[in-house]
């Protein structure tokens, strides 16, 4: 569905991913793991056409997309749940939902979405005539998360969904991840919780210092003694 090849970004001068190959095949939960720094939301930017690779190639579904604009790539089934929510604060619960359907596709169905969305986050629904800033962090949380599933996603990336948050909510984040593939929605994870991360996706890539150095299944990674060490601590 969605192939990554020898992909090199970065930011001015700065070269951050040196040539990183990734596969995400439909209907998986993939994960990239690594400490802070290593290049994790530089690939999903990259992705998402927020960071232009300066070398590489960047497909989904056959199409190369690293020189399309952001809602180019929108529009062709791929959305990012971006670190920190960004959730428009003054703005009603409601209508940062509405925002998520941006494209022409999204908005001819926007009702049906929302009631579909609404399904999976019955807390959402008794927010919506809230402003999205007064709500608790895991609130803004599934907010953002309903608002990415507005766009009618083919293929949902996450960026550390449970960052900040009280480990009864970082739970919940992972049941709602686990329903969202049940839908048949792709997911591409980066995740600070790294045993939860790995015991829900089908493979996983180890992404250190801007350079894939491990990939293997999400059980086979977890198993791993350089990963146990390195990020679990065991």
């Amino acid at each position: 569905m969605l192939t990554l090849s020898n992909v090199q970004a970065g930011y001015g001068r700065t070269t951050i991913l040196h040539g990183i190959t990734v596969e995400v095949r439909q209907g998986e939960v993939v994960t990239i793991v690594g400490a802070n720094g290593a290049g994790k939301t530089t690939t999903l930017r990259s992705i998402a056409g927020l960071v232009r690779p300066t070398a590489g190639t960047i497909t989904f579904e056959g199409e190369r997309i690293e020189k399309l604009a952001p809602h180019e790539v929108v529009a062709r089934g791929i959305t990012l749940i971006p670190e920190g929510r960004q959730l428009f604060p003054f703005m009603s619960v409601r209508d940062n939902l509405r925002m998520g359907a941006y494209t022409p596709q999204a908005r001819a169905r926007m009702a049906a979405t929302m009631d579909e969305v609404m399904d999976l986050f019955p807390r959402v629904r008794e927010k919506l005539e809230q402003h999205a800033g007064s709500l608790s962090g895991g609130e803004q949380q599934m907010v953002a998360i309903a608002r990415g599933l507005m766009a009618r996603p083919k293929l949902l990336m996450f960026d550390e969904p449970s960052l900040g948050l009280a480990p009864i909510i970082v739970s919940q984040v992972f049941d709602v991840v686990e329903k969202i593939v049940a839908t048949g929605v792709t997911v591409l994870l980066v995740e600070q919780n790294v045993f939860r991360t790995l015991s829900i996706a089908d493979r996983g890539y180890v992404l250190e210092n801007g350079e894939i150095v491990m990939q293997d299944s999400g059980a086979a990674l977890l198993r791993d003694d350089h990963v146990r060490r390195a990020y679990l601590g065991i």
